[in-house]
């Protein structure tokens, strides 16, 4: 059994692409995309039709929903090869403003259905700021489940579990990267690696609270530098693993066993938290990893956001 199999007998295999060519190798539940994986994905020749074709059927003057149509293109295209459901991700510009965020995700979630594609096989995904989760909140009473990205504290992930929201995807890679980097020429790459990678602690931490206290969200590890970080994660609710990675699972045939145990996370001690907006804000301010990755990150999105724009125009 390569790793890949072995690690489908703890956790749930989701690929992390806009290139949705590469699914069938790999027979994922599930499939998550961004603007950067979808911006990746249109400027090879094998996408650029889509491209093209959305931009012929919808014209360029209204560009916010020429890019609705854009990203739901590539979700339906997905679902095709998938069993499971896909993530569509909200305007990172949108990450502050909860009402627009509302707007935008109704918008989606109605896209998907006018092409038959029923709503429990989307997760709207939206930043995991105080007013990106208060939208989550909202979806989630109307019945639009959503994935709560952009996540690198435990703040964000108490307050999603508060909110009641489907699913988190807490960033590993981006937490490693940060902490390396602060390190400098002091970082220990072996000492770091695997059950030790801070990224990797702070996706247990997260998901042993979950269980503890009978949070029913869903926690996907996500963000992965190296096949490391995904094995010492394997038990995790799911993972969403690039198509690079994916294949070096695939390769190894490796022992791998499980690093997660709901049951064992149960019968922790592990104290209760909750937050108001206040405590969360301040908690957030109080990690200085989490605040610069979340800036970051949301930064990132909507220049390559901004890059689609351009391509479509």
């Amino acid at each position: 059994m390569n790793q890949l199999d072995a690690l489908r007998q703890f956790t749930t295999v989701v690929a992390d692409t806009g290139d949705f060519k590469q699914l069938a190798a790999y027979a994922p539940q599930d499939a998550t995309t961004n603007p950067s994986l979808i911006l990746k994905a249109v400027q090879k020749p094998e996408y650029a039709p889509l491209l093209a074709e959305a931009v012929a059927q919808h014209g360029t003057g209204d560009k916010v929903e020429l890019m609705n149509r854009l990203l739901v293109r590539f979700g339906c295209e997905i679902l095709r090869l998938i069993p499971g459901r896909v993530s569509t991700e909200v305007d990172a510009r949108l990450s502050f403003d909860t009402a627009a965020t509302l707007e935008r995700a109704r918008r989606l979630i109605a896209l998907y259905r006018a092409e038959g594609v029923d709503s429990d096989r989307v997760l709207i995904k939206v930043a995991a700021t105080w007013e990106g989760i208060r939208a989550a909140e909202q979806l989630e009473r109307e019945g639009i489940h959503t994935n709560l990205t952009l996540l690198f504290s435990f703040a964000q992930a108490v307050a999603c579990g508060q909110a009641g929201v489907q699913l988190i995807s807490p960033f590993v890679g981006r937490i490693y990267d940060w902490y390396k980097k602060q390190s400098g020429a002091q970082w220990d790459e072996a000492a770091n690696a695997g059950a030790n990678d801070p990224g990797v602690q702070s996706v247990k931490r997260i998901y042993q609270f979950y269980k503890r206290h009978g949070i029913a969200t869903e926690v996907m590890g996500a963000s992965f530098r190296n096949v490391g970080q995904i094995t010492a994660l394997a038990g995790c609710d799911l993972l969403t693993i690039s198509p690079e990675l994916l294949a070096q699972l695939a390769a190894s045939d490796a022992p791998l066993s499980r690093a997660l145990d709901p049951q064992a996370a149960r019968g922790m001690d592990i104290a209760g938290v909750r937050y108001d907006e206040a405590g969360f804000r301040f908690a957030l301010n109080e990690d200085a990893m989490a605040t610069d990755k979340l800036a970051e990150g949301i930064r990132a999105f909507v220049a390559d956001t901004i890059k689609l724009e351009a391509m479509m125009a």
